[in-house]
């Protein structure tokens, strides 16, 4: 039996970066940005705020940038608030690195399996794809979509009747493929 499930992204993952003001570590994007122009050269940065105390926060895209290398169109998505470039920059690994912050997937996401449930005699052959990058553990997709324990999973792959070409350890954020064999 042949099925494709999908991840996809249900919402803005929080972003991990410690607060100055209270003890939380997560911060939400605000999906607004704020842009700074000094003569010729602007910066520009999103805010995001707090989940504990509500406090703004500004992770940086560029400063100190020369107006003319900035597209135009860039500009006025920064100026029109556009929440498809928030969720574009919260991908951007660059961006990420700058700041020196990290993404919390978690509830971010779902997984739809169109209903696919364990066979008792056959074989399972599932291509999962990913609609949004969202690093998750394959071993947690398995059990989700199967309605498996991920120990029974874990075990499953240990005794070789859950078998893939991807490495099913670690996380992925990219389409793999895997069989259940039974």
């Amino acid at each position: 039996m042949l099925k494709t499930w999908v991840v996809a992204a249900t919402c803005l993952p929080l972003v991990v970066r410690r607060c100055p003001a209270c003890a939380s570590r997560r911060f939400r994007a605000s999906g607004k940005f704020r842009v700074n122009a000094h003569h010729k050269s602007i910066d520009a940065w999103l805010l995001v705020l707090c989940t504990g105390c509500g406090d703004t926060a500004k992770l940086t895209i560029f400063e100190r940038t020369n107006v003319r290398s900035v597209r135009p169109e860039l500009l006025d998505r920064l100026h029109g608030n556009d929440l498809d470039l928030t969720a574009e920059l919260l991908r951007d690994p660059a961006l990420l690195r700058r700041n020196r912050v990290a993404l919390d997937w978690e509830g971010a996401w779902s997984l739809d399996t169109d209903g696919t449930r364990v066979p008792s005699d056959e074989a399972l052959d599932v291509t999962v794809r990913f609609a949004a990058p969202v690093p998750v553990r394959p071993v947690r997709l398995i059990a989700e979509g199967c309605g498996l324990s991920r120990a029974e999973v874990e075990r499953l792959i240990a005794e070789g009747r859950i078998v893939s070409l991807d490495r099913l350890d670690g996380r992925l954020a990219g389409d793999f493929s895997f069989t259940l064999k039974r």
